[in-house]
């Protein structure tokens, strides 16, 4: 089977469960409570009517929710190579089971250090390995996620030429093709944003940067690989040319899945540097799990890490607080525990060996998906003038098939679904290709199911040169109806709640599997 050509998913026409439910009907009865209050309620606290809130069963809940995940099509079921740039990958289970235990959620923050030294330990440990993979001295574990944690280096950056008096220096240099949180997170920090293009190989040129940098260059923000899965072999050139002029150069290792233990950010030139622990390191992503994010720095940034901070000392492990340059923390207590203890069991069972090979099986992976795709009729790479390898992912460009049949990218994903793939992620803002779409798959994957990824690709582009009203009327099998992204970014048209979305959007009903009506 390299097709799912029965597919069909279920569409229950779910209710939301606000909508659910009649009066009297509980999940569990609570025994009376007949003592006094501990404290009488301020009036200002006090609701003046009841919350309406769902009144249901435990059976009613369950089958709502389990109706819900059959209209999803999550890591569970699906092959989510297509959730490219997030590093869709297996979140082992045995993490979410040590997340769950009452060891840790019975744990309160503000439990005294000596009453919660074994998961200080293990935070410790996480923050040391992380150091090995990066070559950095000194880390944080407290960001929330990528994003945040590219803040946290921005703001260090601005402390950092705040505290040797460059004040004049308000300037954030980024590329085009970086993730857009890299530019949002200068211009929030109030710098001067200044985005260079990448060249025709899809990196920024060693002579374009150079007429970027001035006396006011206050650093550099840079993924390395791009969203297009080039590697810039000049990167380590870039960031001489950054410091040479006084800058810092901040490395988003959001894609680094294709290079641990390969190539570490202190041998290219970083200062600093940012992993995200949830995609990377095995804790789940996206709408499937908390996120997190690691803040990596030299030993010269390390006194403005927000605080506090896990160290080490003499009688065990301590949370430190007072580092009088830190910018201070960027959220309450020390981090997403949860999610870096899944984090830190991923690197323990794979250790330095596994993490080595789990690059190696990603980039064999995308670049044998890259090379079924290119060979498809009306898909090209993201330019085509590298023929270079591409590390862990592919951007790839539909604009000859968009030329050819009217059959785009935003087409594509409202047909694939039909064979039980999740529709793909195209490209950041602002695209750099025409017509994107962008396919990662992770080392989580089988030949198999590599295939028949691209088997699905294959079968769709061929109706697109065929049979293309089948695609345009689509999806016929998905729970979902046809998702537009004119209609999704219009500002002017917001669909804030599910109620303005049926009335706005209703659904179409679904084709009956045997009706012949699709192929």
């Amino acid at each position: 089977m390299s097709v799912r050509e029965h597919f069909h998913q279920a569409a229950w026409q779910e209710p939301l469960i606000t909508e659910q439910g009649s009066s009297g009907q509980r999940g569990a009865a609570l025994p009376r409570f007949d003592g006094p209050a501990a404290e009488p309620m301020p009036e200002t606290l006090r609701r003046t009517q009841e919350p309406v809130l769902p009144e249901l069963g435990q059976p009613q809940v369950l089958r709502h929710f389990t109706r819900l995940s059959q209209m999803t099509l999550g890591s569970n079921v699906a092959i989510d190579a297509t959730v490219a740039t997030t590093t869709p990958k297996y979140p082992p289970i045995v993490g979410e089971l040590i997340a769950r235990s009452p060891k840790l959620t019975e744990l309160h923050p503000d439990q005294p250090a000596e009453t919660v030294q074994g998961v200080l330990r293990l935070l410790w440990e996480l923050g040391e390995c992380l150091k090995a993979l990066t070559g950095m001295d000194d880390v944080s574990l407290q960001a929330q996620g990528g994003a945040h944690a590219i803040l946290a280096n921005v703001l260090i950056i601005r402390a950092f030429h705040a505290a040797r008096g460059d004040h004049h220096r308000d300037e954030i240099i980024s590329t085009l093709a970086t993730h857009p949180a890299d530019p949002a997170a200068a211009a929030a920090a109030g710098f001067k944003v200044i985005e260079v293009p990448v060249g025709p190989n899809g990196y920024v040129e060693v002579e374009t940067l150079k007429a970027a940098v001035s006396e006011r260059t206050a650093g550099l923000l840079i993924n390395n690989p791009e969203d297009s899965g080039v590697f810039n072999p000049n990167i380590d050139r870039l960031a001489d040319i950054v410091r040479e002029a006084g800058g810092l150069c901040a490395y988003d290792q959001a894609n680094a899945n294709g290079t641990l233990g390969i190539a570490r950010a202190r041998e290219s030139g970083f200062d600093l540097c940012q992993l995200n622990l949830h995609k990377t390191f095995g804790a789940p992503i996206n709408l499937f799990g908390p996120a997190a994010g690691a803040i990596l720095v030299t030993s010269e940034l390390a006194r403005f890490l927000p605080t506090p901070l896990v160290v080490k000392t003499e009688t065990g492990y301590a949370l430190e607080h007072d580092r009088t340059e830190s910018i201070g923390p960027i959220r309450a207590y020390a981090g997403n525990i949860a999610t870096l203890i899944k984090a830190y069991a991923w690197i323990r069972a794979l250790g330095e060996d596994g993490l080595r090979e789990v690059a190696r099986t990603a980039v064999l992976n995308n670049n044998y998906v890259h090379r079924r795709m290119s060979a498809l009729r009306g898909v090209s790479v993201a330019f085509p003038e590298n023929p270079e390898h591409r590390l862990d992912v592919v951007r790839y460009s539909l604009s000859e098939l968009k030329a050819q049949t009217g059959i785009g990218a935003e087409e594509l994903n409202n047909r694939v679904p039909d064979f039980g793939l999740p529709a793909a992620w195209t490209s950041h803002h602002p695209h750099t290709s025409p017509e994107p779409l962008t396919l990662e798959p992770t080392e989580s994957f089988s030949r198999d199911e590599l295939d028949e990824l691209v088997d699905v690709y294959a079968r769709v582009i061929e109706e697109a040169y065929t049979n293309p009203s089948v695609i345009l009327d689509g999806p016929h099998r998905s729970a979902v109806a046809q998702m537009r992204l004119d209609a999704v970014e219009d500002a002017e048209v917001p669909l804030g709640t599910a109620r303005l979305l049926r009335e706005r959007r209703p659904r179409r009903s679904l084709v009956p599997v045997g009706s012949g009506e699709v192929s």
